[in-house]
């Protein structure tokens, strides 16, 4: 009878630490994907000063988006393949287009645009958080084509890299350095 007076209460703690491992390493998202598969955005042509356009005349077409800086993703924590590049819209905006991407799912997955650099291997794991860093949002899929708006005031000068960042672990999934493109 001693024995189950003991036993209860070791059983109770188990599973309140069973249930809060479950909720923090959240384990099952290792094995769901989720893709996504979203088209470059395009930006309308800046008004001009002109005069408008009649019936007899077709708009303006839309400028092709000019590619800023491109990128390819290493692994990191877990295997991370895919693309980056850094795009201007014809109205000046400006988006960071991830294309191709599989990594894995996991908790808490940010896009960060930072002033790291990427390095391979475990070295490269926990760098990004240590100087500056804009985070663009979460992670919206772990498989395919996303965008992600950037700031206008965001200095493509000193933020150097794109990490798929796991903030409730701090450490990078997999990361790419921006190389500007040739003009």
């Amino acid at each position: 009878m001693r024995t189950s007076v003991v036993r209860r209460p070791v059983v109770i703690v188990g599973l309140v630490v069973a249930v809060v491992g479950l909720y923090w390493f959240q384990p099952w998202k290792l094995w769901v994907d989720e893709t996504v598969r979203e088209e470059l955005p395009t930006a309308a042509p800046a008004p001009s000063d002109g005069p408008t356009a009649s019936a007899d005349t077709a708009p303006p077409a839309a400028a092709a988006p000019e590619v800023l800086a491109t990128g390819s993703f290493i692994s990191h924590e877990h295997a991370t393949t895919g693309s980056v590049k850094i795009v201007r819209l014809a109205d000046g905006s400006r988006v960071l287009r991830i294309e191709d991407l599989d990594t894995s799912s996991g908790p808490d997955l940010r896009v960060w645009l930072t002033d790291a650099p990427v390095k391979e291997g475990r070295d490269g794991w926990h760098v990004f958080d240590d100087g500056e860093y804009l985070s663009l949002g979460g992670l919206k899929g772990n498989k395919g084509d996303q965008n992600y708006a950037l700031p206008a005031g965001a200095d493509l000068n000193r933020l150097t890299s794109v990490t798929v960042w796991c903030d409730r672990f701090d450490v990078s999934f997999g990361a790419a350095e921006l190389r500007k493109a040739a003009a």
